[in-house]
């Protein structure tokens, strides 16, 4: 699990309640139910009409993951297929279907299946590129249905406080009131743009960047399994690999060396 989301969504929360605190303001003054439920209520609306159902769904459906973050990192996959190539080339191509059990997501068992039936090499590179083009589709979906709710929110903020204000102006004959009032009338677009600042931009963002992650692990594997189809060789592949992802160079030295030094 990453908890990279829960810390900074704590942190700014953190930051804000520090600086009502030092300014010695009264968290009952923000916590107005009316405003509250105004913006986000509104903006979860307004969000679902500006998309289909099915894109509600699927975005709702995206936040455990963008709680617990990528299930493994793009580079984590190389020693995987670096494996399938050795054991490949040493027992061929149907030997694969030996490692589906143990493979470390559905995309790379579904190829190591393709490759063990003897797919094609075109066949098998057009299955796999649709599977990436329609998981990417997927995940731009939910991050744009986040990132819609970050831009209607301050407005719907705004909306309530022309609302309220509204409200203060039949209330001039009671100026000893107007203070609290006019105060009270800004919660609305303080929430406006907290919910938009601190929740939905950061929800939005986040499963833009798992998104990314998720396609340049997937794009690993599609190379990785067509190059392993093609006979390559281990270390070559693990090279390739190794040069697409974001292993840095100073990494990759460490890990050819590393062996060496252990039988040392």
């Amino acid at each position: 699990m990453d908890p990279a989301f829960l810390i900074g969504v704590v942190l700014a929360f953190g930051a804000l309640v520090a600086m009502i605190t030092m300014e010695g303001a009264s968290f009952q003054a923000l916590l107005i139910p009316a405003p509250m439920i105004l913006v986000l209520g509104s903006t979860i609306g307004v969000g679902i009409a500006s998309h289909t159902l099915r894109d509600t769904r699927l975005a709702l459906s995206s936040l455990g993951r963008m709680v617990r973050g990528p299930k493994m990192t793009p580079e984590a996959v190389i020693p995987f297929l670096v494996g399938y190539a050795d054991k490949a080339r040493t027992e061929g191509l149907l030997a694969l279907e030996q490692e589906l059990e143990t493979a470390p997501d559905a995309f790379t068992r579904q190829a190591l299946q393709a490759l063990a039936d003897g797919t094609d090499a075109e066949d098998l590179r057009l299955t796999m590129d649709d599977e990436i083009t329609a998981t990417s589709s997927r995940n731009r979906v939910a991050s744009k249905f986040f990132a819609s709710l970050g831009g209607y929110a301050p407005t719907i903020g705004i909306v309530g406080t022309v609302v309220s204000l509204t409200h203060v102006l039949e209330k001039l004959d009671e100026p000893d009131h107007l203070g609290p009032m006019i105060a009270a009338a800004f919660v609305a677009t303080l929430w406006g743009l907290l919910s938009a600042n601190f929740i939905w931009n950061p929800i939005a963002g986040r499963l833009g960047r798992i998104g990314a992650v998720e396609l340049e692990r997937m794009t690993l594997v599609s190379e990785g399994m067509l190059a392993i189809q093609a006979g390559s060789a281990p270390h070559l592949l693990q090279e390739r690999l190794e040069a697409m992802s974001t292993v840095k160079p100073a990494q990759r030295r460490q890990k050819r060396e590393q062996p060496a030094e252990e039988a040392l």
